[in-house]
């Protein structure tokens, strides 16, 4: 099994989780990424906060490809990733918790923007 890493959100921000937590960042075709290694029970992690560390960075302006690429470099296998988004559906009351059942890759579609 390879490297873990945790793609924290808005709600986790932080590697307090982690033991012996060292920042570092990478470059990459895509950008430079900001991240912490650690560990959690024994198992090395990466934790990769996508709004930066001080939750600096807006959703608009995060650099998802760099992201990955980084995580893929550093030998990420398994990305567990947090999100938190608000909904128009009334059945969902604040503090519920969804688990998606479908998802939409555009990674390697072909589109255009008129």
């Amino acid at each position: 099994m390879g490297r873990i890493a945790i793609i924290g959100g808005t709600g986790v921000c932080d590697a307090t989780m982690l033991n012996q937590v060292k920042e570092d960042t990478m470059d990459n075709f895509y950008g430079t990424i900001k991240y912490m290694k650690g560990t959690y029970k024994g198992k090395d992690i990466v934790f990769l906060p996508r709004h930066g560390k001080n939750h600096q960075i807006p959703p608009h302006l995060i650099n998802y490809r760099a992201n990955i690429l980084g995580l893929k470099q550093l030998g990420v296998t398994t990305i567990i990733a947090t999100t938190a988004v608000g909904s128009l559906n009334q059945s969902y009351k604040p503090d519920d918790f969804v688990l998606q059942d479908q998802f939409l890759d555009l990674q390697n579609a072909s589109y255009y923007f008129f």
